[in-house]
């Protein structure tokens, strides 16, 4: 038995008992919303696609009421939408071959209010019993809100576990805002080239989001692509997509660090970084 609140809905795609299929996690993803992990944890979903040892599981923790619609889902319900992201993000799951795929069913206030036990607490159910050696977060640098409150939510969380069974990296990842403007020597690289294909099928199978008049499936590629040219000026390409990460394994292990001057301090050193090469040519 896991113990999660009444709305939660845990999903295991190979029929595996919840307990074992948490256990056998090396890696995992917690985004705010439906969609988040296939766009910001690949890197994870990949490095376990396919693996015998490996396995990628996957927490969203809100319910998805509050999606936008358009297109053939405009004048559907709240309840209608919120079951349809559900659906979506059991069936990317399948694609992805993951280890489990748990959706809390929070509302995104709870979510952005600090202090807030029941998200964290299932949270930390989820990490103790998959005691994963990566985890993919939102950065704290994201510029939707409901992305930063599920980021400092899995930090408490992760921070409420012994510190011989935290996570040995933690990554904040692109979603709502991209990380091209990190000091190059602060950027963790994400290399995603291979499996394209599987890329592609795990993006397009948000069509709520997609006939919304969003073009995540191709934005999320575009990005990529983008980062693999752009990161090095002077070096040929070594990927052909690439996303960035920021490294929260700090934070999850330093329980003294605080979060917001982690996070400022990224800006101020990109400050200098602007500075100091225009002093070089004035």
């Amino acid at each position: 038995m896991i113990p999660l609140n009444p709305q939660a809905r845990l999903m295991v795609p190979d029929g595996m008992d919840g307990p074992a299929a948490l256990r056998r996690t090396t890696h995992l993803g917690i985004g705010a919303h439906q969609d988040d992990l296939e766009f910001m944890a690949f890197h994870g979903i990949l490095a376990c696609y396919d693996s015998a040892d490996r396995w990628f599981g996957g927490v969203t923790v809100t319910d998805g009421r509050s999606s936008s619609r358009a297109g053939p889902f405009k004048d559907w319900t709240d309840a209608q939408i919120a079951a349809e992201r559900i659906r979506e993000q059991e069936a990317a799951a399948v694609i992805g071959q993951y280890a489990f795929m748990a959706q809390l069913g929070f509302d995104s206030a709870a979510v952005r209010a600090a202090g807030q036990s029941a998200v964290r607490d299932d949270l930390r159910h989820l990490l103790e019993m998959a005691r994963p050696e990566t985890v993919y977060l939102h950065n704290l640098a994201d510029k939707h809100d409901t992305h930063v409150g599920c980021a400092l939510r899995s930090l408490e969380a992760i921070r409420q576990l012994p510190k011989a069974e935290r996570p040995q990296r933690v990554y904040g990842c692109e979603v709502w805002r991209d990380l091209d403007w990190l000091v190059d020597n602060e950027k963790s690289t994400l290399p995603v080239s291979a499996r394209p294909e599987l890329a592609r099928a795990l993006n397009e199978v948000f069509a709520t989001q997609i006939a919304g008049g969003k073009r995540y499936d191709l934005a999320v590629l575009g990005r990529r692509a983008a980062n693999a040219t752009f990161g090095h000026a002077h070096a040929s390409d070594q990927e052909t997509a690439v996303q960035w990460a920021m490294d929260l394994t700090p934070l999850a292990l330093d329980d003294d660090l605080d979060p917001l001057a982690y996070a400022t301090g990224f800006i101020d050193r990109l400050k200098a970084d602007v500075a100091a090469r225009l002093r070089r040519f004035l």
